[in-house]
Order: C-alpha cells, then structure tokens, then sequence
C-alpha cells in the first residue's frame, strides 16, 4: 500500500477545490445578472418600440389627412390657379370657373393674380413651409376678402394652423369658414378638422358633439365617415 499524503497536502486540494467551486458559483451568479439584466433591456426595447409605434401612428393621423386632402385638392384648384396664372385671362377665366364649383365665396371666376397668389401660399402648404403658408393665405384673404377662392383659403389656413400645433387659431379659422361660408364644399371639413383640434385642446365634449354634428348633418360624405371614427376613439370618460 502506498503512503497516505500527508495532511497539508490533502488540506490544499480541499481548498482548491473550494476555490473552484466557488469561482463557477460566482460565474453562475454573474450568467443569471446578465440574463437578468438582457431581459430588463429587453423590456425597455419593448416600451420603446410601442412608444414609437403610437407616436408614428399619431404623425399619420395628423399628417396623413392632410396628405389627402391636399392630394385632392392638388389637381383641382391649385392645378387651375397655375394654369391660369400661366395661360393668361382665358384660361385663368376657365380655371376660375371650375375652383368656383367648390366655393361658396364669391361668385364670379377669380382672376390670374388671384390664382397666382392663392397658388403660392398652397404650395408652400404642401411643401410643408406652414409659416410661409399661413402668411400667404392671411395676405391672400386681407386682399382678396370676395375672391370665389376665400373659403379655401380660410380653410387651407386652418389646416396651416393645425399642423403647426396652433390649436387656437386652427379653431378660429374653422370656425370662420362655418360663419361665414355655410355652404362652401370645404364646410364639412372644417366641421371636421373643428373637432379634430378640440381634441388636440383636450375639449372632449366639445369634440364629441363637433363630430356627430358632422355625421348628422353630411351623413354620407367623406367627413361623416371620418368623424364617426374618430368618435369611436373617444374614450367614454373623457366625453363626460
């Protein structure tokens, strides 16, 4: 039989063996902190990713009407006010004639001056330079307060208003095109566009009632449609 190790040395294994035991206990400890930390970062990346997703969907609802609207809009009246500004007193009067059918302003065919001005402060709007465009429309409304052209104007400059977060005067200028031009084809959408800034003012009931007087009083229409969905958004709460 072979010697047994003396003492000293059975007591250093042991202790190197404790050592190791003790070095994988700790590297365990550290792996679970770092997972734990990983799920942790990969909550916040969550939030964040939602936090984002509502915020872009909020940037579309604000901008994506606009968009349309102003899609829309791009191959009639301001496709006449260049035309007419550029083709000389017979388009313009031809081009007036057709930015009339969606006016309940004035009543006779706006002239290629008026066009050209209107024209401007349009395309600034779609350009997205809305001081430049809020300016140009006041200009255009001071100068040309008859133009068969005023009710889009003051309507375009509600919109100006809105998407530069001026609620107050967004209100105003809605408001003045339903004052002022009741039967104007842009009547419906400021209506709408009037509830829609009440609820950026946080004035839900006041929103509430703005929206389903747009589906009672166009049902049918493009705005009614609209309004009746955003009045399923409203929370029930905020409407008291």
């Amino acid at each position: 039989m072979g010697e047994k190790p003396p003492l000293n040395d059975l007591e250093a294994r042991v202790a190197r063996m404790e050592r190791i035991v003790a070095n994988e206990v700790q590297v365990s400890q550290n792996v679970d902190e770092m997972q734990g930390n990983l799920r942790e970062l990969h909550g916040e990346i969550e939030e964040l990713q939602h936090s984002n997703e509502a915020l872009t969907k909020q940037q579309r609802d604000l901008y994506g009407d606009l968009d349309r609207r102003l899609s829309a809009a791009g191959s009639g009246t301001v496709g006449a006010a260049i035309a007419g500004a550029a083709g000389g007193a017979a388009a313009g009067a031809a081009a007036g004639a057709a930015a009339g059918t969606e006016s309940g302003a004035g009543s006779y065919a706006p002239s290629p001056t008026e066009q050209a001005v209107y024209g401007q402060a349009f395309d600034a709007l779609k350009a997205g330079s809305y001081s430049i465009a809020i300016t140009g429309f006041k200009d255009f409304l001071k100068t040309y307060p008859n133009s068969s052209l005023a009710d889009n104007a003051q309507y375009w400059l509600g919109e100006a208003y809105y998407v530069s977060h001026e609620y107050d005067s967004a209100a105003g200028a809605f408001r003045t095109v339903l004052k002022k031009y009741p039967d104007s084809r842009k009547a419906p959408d400021a209506m709408l566009k009037l509830g829609y800034t009440q609820l950026e003012q946080k004035q839900y009931p006041a929103a509430r009632a703005t929206l389903d007087e747009v589906t009672k009083k166009y049902p049918g229409t493009d705005s009614a449609k609209l309004a009746a969905e955003r009045l399923r958004h409203i929370p029930a709460q905020a409407s008291q």
